[in-house]
């Protein structure tokens, strides 16, 4: 992985970046409650305006109701199946399965939920290289919101 700073003293001396990889493996809890393994973003590979990231949501597992304050949220689940409340007061229920997508706009209270019996797992894509940063927790709306299973 390569360092923020250096990404971006590279950057600033007109040196061509460079391409990354970075291998899965590396995870962390996220202030939505849920834990993701770490993938491209501004402090792994200096991205400067998306960062991508893996989460996985077990079995009964919930976020807390939240929102992202600045950036756009862009969700392909690859395995399991989902509900994700929404809106204002959380008054509206989206069910995603395998292969959909969804699209977050910034500003939009919710809240994923996993009811079933399987893990939910499925690549985040945010339009913050800080993927952390503009996350404004909710728990007002947590007393509305659906119970764990």
């Amino acid at each position: 992985m390569i360092a923020t700073a250096e990404a971006e003293a590279r950057m600033e001396n007109d040196e061509t970046p460079a391409c990354r990889l970075v291998r899965g493996g590396a995870g962390y809890r996220g202030r939505q409650g849920l834990d993701y393994v770490e993938g491209v973003s501004r402090q792994s590979v200096g991205a400067r305006g998306l960062c991508m990231h893996l989460l996985t949501i077990p079995p009964g597992g919930r976020s807390k109701a939240h929102l992202h304050e600045a950036h756009e949220t862009a969700i392909y689940v690859l395995s399991g199946r989902a509900e994700m409340w929404h809106g204002p007061r959380l008054e509206h229920r989206m069910t995603v399965e395998a292969g959909d997508m969804v699209y977050i706009p910034a500003g939009a209270p919710h809240l994923p939920v996993n009811p079933g019996d399987v893990p939910v797992t499925a690549v985040i894509a945010r339009t913050d290289p800080d993927e952390q940063e503009s996350v404004v927790l909710r728990p007002d709306l947590d007393v509305a919101a659906p119970p764990p299973a």
